[in-house]
């Protein structure tokens, strides 16, 4: 893929994936351009960071638009922002309902609707969205987590039949656990469990997700498009 030029938009990359997903891609040769509710000590010269809530809507829209004015759009929008639960459905409230729908289905909603808006006038653009391994496992007490998560798997598929005539694909990755602050809200034994259902038994990586992601997006996928990809092995 031709990196010269390409605007890569990573959400909710502080830390974890989204800061490793920020620093390799600078690396790579692109402009990478991210957003968070709290500022970034990332410094690059060509890294810009945004101050934005992936559910509000109005700052959605004043981040692309903003992003349209200094680089011309977006190429590449990974929608890395989200949020976790673990609870029995009994025990759930319904704001941990409400605040999971809210980052995880409508914040990449917002986004994948307002870049491809410019995708679209330059007949061009890669779309990646995170599910997880909770899906098609239907783990017990991640009920919230796994219905908002398939929720843009859903999504994903039907804007990329939408989508396809403009030369935009949408793809998703799901990973198994990894070692960031999302999973320090799981239980240990509860995440060894998970780990056993995986075909390879081990934690996921960085590397291992921005490996699916470099396929995704390369010009050499244009032909590949609402599919989704679990890692470990299911």
């Amino acid at each position: 893929m031709n990196t010269k030029m390409k605007t890569i938009l990573i959400t909710g990359n502080r830390k974890g994936i989204g800061r490793y997903l920020s620093e390799y891609y600078l690396e790579k040769g692109f402009h990478v351009v991210g957003c968070s509710r709290s500022d970034s000590d990332l410094s690059h010269k060509n890294y810009t960071h945004f101050l934005c809530d992936v559910k509000v809507e109005t700052e959605v829209k004043t981040t692309v638009k903003e992003i349209k004015e200094q680089n011309g759009g977006v190429d590449v929008l990974i929608n890395n922002a989200g949020k976790a639960s673990l609870n029995h459905s009994i025990l759930t409230p319904s704001g941990t309902v409400k605040d999971l729908f809210e980052t995880n289905y409508l914040g990449t909603f917002l986004f994948s609707r307002e870049c491809s808006k410019h995708m679209i006038k330059k007949k061009w653009g890669r779309i990646i969205n995170f599910s997880t391994i909770a899906v098609p496992l239907d783990l017990e007490g991640e009920m919230v987590y796994a219905s908002s998560k398939s929720a843009i798997e859903k999504m994903s598929r039907i804007m990329s039949k939408e989508l396809s005539t403009y030369n935009i694909t949408i793809n998703t990755i799901g990973p198994t656990p990894v070692y960031t602050d999302l999973i320090k809200v799981v239980p240990k034994d509860k995440v060894e469990e998970i780990i056993n259902m995986q075909t390879i038994k081990r934690f996921g990586s960085f590397e291992d997700i921005s490996n699916v992601i470099d396929f995704f997006i390369s010009d050499e996928s244009s032909f590949i498009t609402g599919q989704k990809i679990y890692l470990g092995g299911l």
